[in-house]
């Protein structure tokens, strides 16, 4: 049954210390707020690092570095070595290799080539790419189809092309599928239009490209002397970086390379630098968490310390209803409900701030940081600990002054002035 004359008395209580009560109660919101926030801000920043990745969170990047520098099996210094056909074929055939494309930039690594289609131009990235690079990169086609063996096998000119090269050479109505591109006066078709799988800066660069067949760009541009890189994924159950190492292993004693060589065969391990960078963000929320829940305890010690003043001020009015027959476990309840009703609401308004608070950001950081920052928001489990928090911070911020209460002795406290 609800003790409508307790509840009044609690509002009696806040309302005639305003002052004191607002007070009291804004260490505690700002430290739920500042919880909210933190997380949320720490999950959009989270969000927007890794979506970088794309699809990259386990492929491996082998690209030809520089020269040689330490002499090896009668061999001396300053010997360039490029990735050949044959290197391909045999890391392709590793049991541990799930996915490979080898790739070539057409003029050079990230080399933008003029692109004219009909009265439209533009420059583009142009790339040579085998039919794996779809599931390597996580590219969806929502036109049309992907680069397939049989394009690569018999070099024919079909090309598929970004998202973002389809909004600069196509009107919004027209289905690039079936028209023509010239890319250095060869016409090559267009088979599908492919999306980068995030909109983080990686992303938009991949979806500003044009993906051929590998096998015809180096027969066209005249780069058959080379491989580019190579792009792998290693099958289910395998690490990224053993199977990294023992690719470099190969082609070390391929080209005849001492292993201790590194600079000459050139790697990136996404899946390294996912680990790192998950390592760095679950330091970031641990951190997040620290600052928060201190300033949440910082409020709680503040509102203790004001429900010990409430309890001496109220020192003789405890005594009275201890002499009309109140117990002990009436005086703390009492305390008890006053510390929850305080904490209660100042940490639903502080729950509520934060959240509205990363709603209204989120979508301005996410839009105007060049990606790197993704949804900010919390989990619902983050939530729902945090009203709990709440309540737990009620209790524990009257355990001391409702103890406190019982033990005042009716006697001297109706002699307290």
């Amino acid at each position: 049954m609800i003790d409508i004359d307790r509840w009044q008395e609690i509002y009696f209580v806040i309302r005639h210390h305003k002052l004191r009560t607002a007070l009291t109660a804004f260490g505690v919101f700002w430290g739920i707020f500042m919880l909210v926030v933190l997380l949320g801000a720490g999950r959009g920043l989270e969000r927007g690092a890794l979506d970088d990745f794309g699809g990259h969170t386990n492929t491996i990047f082998l690209w030809s570095g520089g020269k040689t520098q330490i002499p090896y099996q009668g061999l001396g210094l300053g010997r360039r070595i490029n990735l050949k056909d044959a290197d391909v074929a045999i890391v392709r055939a590793l049991p541990e290799v799930d996915l490979i494309s080898s790739v070539n930039d057409l003029g050079g690594w990230q080399a933008a080539q003029y692109i004219v289609r009909g009265k439209a131009k533009g420059t583009f990235n142009t790339r040579g790419v085998e039919p794996d690079i779809f599931a390597l990169a996580n590219y969806s086609l929502p036109l049309g189809r992907a680069l397939n063996d049989l394009d690569f096998e018999q070099k024919r000119k079909v090309a598929v092309i970004g998202s973002s090269v389809q909004e600069m050479l196509f009107e919004a109505s027209e289905n690039p599928v079936g028209h023509y591109l010239e890319i250095s006066d060869v016409s090559f078709r267009i088979v599908g239009v492919f999306a980068a799988p995030n909109t983080g800066s990686g992303g938009r660069d991949d979806a500003e490209r044009i993906l051929l067949p590998n096998s015809t760009l180096r027969q066209t541009f005249n780069q058959t002397g080379w491989i580019g890189h190579l792009q792998i994924s290693p099958v289910e159950g395998v690490h990224a970086v053993d199977l990294e190492q023992k690719v470099r292993r190969i082609l070390h004693e391929r080209h005849r390379v001492h292993l201790d060589d590194t600079g000459v065969i050139g790697t990136w391990n996404a899946q390294k630098e996912y680990e790192k960078a998950e390592s760095l963000f679950e330091g970031i929320r641990i951190f997040s968490w620290i600052v928060a829940v201190g300033t949440v305890i910082a409020g709680v010690v503040g509102v203790g310390n004001i429900m010990l003043i409430v309890v001496k001020e109220r020192t003789r009015e405890i005594g009275l209803r201890k002499a009309l027959g109140a117990t002990s476990g009436d005086i703390i309840v009492t305390i008890v409900q006053e510390a929850l009703v305080l904490t209660t609401i100042a940490g639903y308004f502080g729950l509520v701030g934060g959240v509205l608070v990363l709603e209204l950001v989120s979508p301005l950081l996410a839009s105007s940081q060049g990606g790197m920052f993704g949804r900010a928001d919390i989990e619902l489990s983050t939530a729902a600990f945090a009203l709990l928090a709440l309540v737990s911070s009620g209790l524990l911020a009257a355990i001391l002054p409702a103890s406190k209460a019982a033990r005042v002795n009716p006697i001297v406290a109706l002699q307290d002035e």
